[in-house]
């Protein structure tokens, strides 16, 4: 591919547009729109006026927002091909890319566009922002249950060609109310003379176009089908989501969940399309915040200086009781925020989780406890390191405060997705940073007050 890319860039800074346009004749849709995002953008508007409207709509389609916003800009001059365009898109791809323009824009562009083609897409526009109905297409066969197989064939053949897929034929009643769908595999092997009603069962799988995409996710995943029909809460078929729509949410959530895990905002745009100072703004706000909370950490080693004054050997093992409850803590957080995800867990699920946790906090707790005392054994006793004549008890300190720590940690990483869930926040938003800079605070208040228990009267 990047031979090609460096190709195309030699024809155009060669103005050799009649080969540019013969070659593109021979690329597919996905390789163009990534020969067009290398490119200036002057360039990349050329480039795009030499190709066919059709390829030239499937193109776009595979652009990112702001190269398309540059297309637009630059074919504006150019009213018939920009209209062109505009009406030619998949009502759902216009959908998504008007939503994230700028209102007056949208509108001077919805001018242009047929009258039929702007209904549809004020009506997608209609629904709520992240809702299905933005997602669907209008653009789909419907057939009646009284028709025979052979009519259903003939309405296909005449409907057919402008409809997003074939894969699933619709049937509705006299007021367009969905009544099944059915796989046009069965309408061809079934007799011509059937009536589409005697194939039918009855059974199918409908979105509400008002639910969040996620919803469609998630059933796309149960049902494993390529398209499902979306109905309002009457039961009127309004239009379907095809599969390629759904796995677009699908990464765009993963992508934004992953980005809040991290400790940072989702990004609007891919990390090489958002600018600097979007970047530092979208990263500011967590560190900043944890950076406050990791002050607290700070103010607990303050209020225990006069044990450390006393005991200076229990500093040594402050970064590993710290970082064994943050990463025990981030782990837990992990594995419940991808399990509420994926549907695995739900809230009512809080209390199994919690059981399993505080379990698991304590084995993995006493198998690190274990591990911290035999090291404090083996270094004083090859003098690696002498921690005087309380040994012992310092590495008693250490292995409860770690047992102590990591439970906290299992127990706070996996039970704050689901407070946020219950208050109706998003779970992935129990970042890790987070996760681990509330118990690194409290982790040391633990470690301190252990360790003031079986040192007391000895070295405090």
């Amino acid at each position: 591919m990047n031979e090609i890319k460096i190709r195309f860039q030699q024809l155009i800074e060669d103005k050799s547009w009649k080969t540019v346009k013969q070659e593109l004749g021979n690329l597919e849709p996905f390789q163009i729109a990534e020969i067009i995002g290398n490119l200036l953008k002057s360039d990349q508007i050329i480039l795009f006026r030499l190709l066919s409207l059709e390829t030239a709509k499937e193109t776009f389609q595979h652009l990112f927002h702001d190269e398309q916003e540059g297309i637009i800009e630059g074919l504006a001059a150019n009213v018939n091909k920009l209209t062109g365009l505009l009406n030619d898109l998949d009502p759902d791809d216009r959908t998504a890319f008007f939503e994230e323009l700028p209102g007056t824009v949208s509108q001077r562009l919805m001018q242009m566009m047929s009258q039929e083609e702007r209904e549809i897409t004020t009506q997608l526009l209609g629904y709520p922002k992240d809702s299905i109905g933005r997602l669907m297409t209008p653009e789909y066969v419907a057939v009646k249950p009284y028709f025979t197989v052979q009519q259903a064939l003939d309405h296909i053949r005449k409907f057919g060609r402008d409809s997003e897929t074939l894969n699933v034929i619709y049937i509705v009643d006299g007021n367009w109310k969905l009544i099944d769908d059915i796989r046009i595999k069965e309408v061809i092997l079934a007799s011509p003379e059937q009536t589409i009603s005697e194939i039918s069962d009855n059974r199918f799988v409908s979105l509400n176009a008002y639910d969040d995409q996620e919803v469609a996710v998630k059933v796309f995943a149960d049902h494993d089908r390529v398209a499902l029909p979306v109905t309002d809460t009457d039961g009127t078929l309004l239009g379907i989501v095809t599969v390629d729509d759904v796995m677009d949410v699908q990464e765009k959530e993963s992508t934004e969940d992953f980005q809040k895990f991290g400790g940072t905002e989702g990004l609007d745009l891919s990390y090489t399309k958002t600018p600097l100072f979007e970047m530092v703004k979208k990263r500011a706000g967590w560190l900043v915040i944890l950076f406050l909370s990791e002050m607290l950490t700070a103010s607990v080693m303050g209020h225990f200086d006069v044990e450390i004054s006393k005991a200076v050997v229990l500093a040594l093992f402050v970064p590993l009781i710290i970082s064994s409850g943050g990463n025990s803590g981030s782990q837990a957080a992990s594995l419940i925020i991808r399990s509420l995800a994926l549907g695995e867990l739900r809230l009512k699920n809080w209390w199994y989780v919690m059981r399993k946790e505080i379990f698991s906090g304590l084995l993995l707790g006493s198998v690190l406890g274990f591990i911290g005392f035999i090291r404090i054994f083996i270094w004083q006793e090859t003098g690696l390191y002498d921690y005087g004549e309380y040994w012992f008890w310092i590495g008693i300190s250490v292995s409860v405060s770690l047992i102590f720590i990591v439970l906290w940690g299992t127990f706070s990483g996996s039970m704050i997705p689901f407070l946020l869930k219950k208050i109706g926040l998003d779970p992935a938003t129990a970042s890790a940073p987070f996760v681990a800079t509330l118990v690194d605070v409290t982790g040391l208040i633990i470690y301190f007050t252990i360790a003031a228990l079986f040192l007391s009267g000895k070295l405090l």
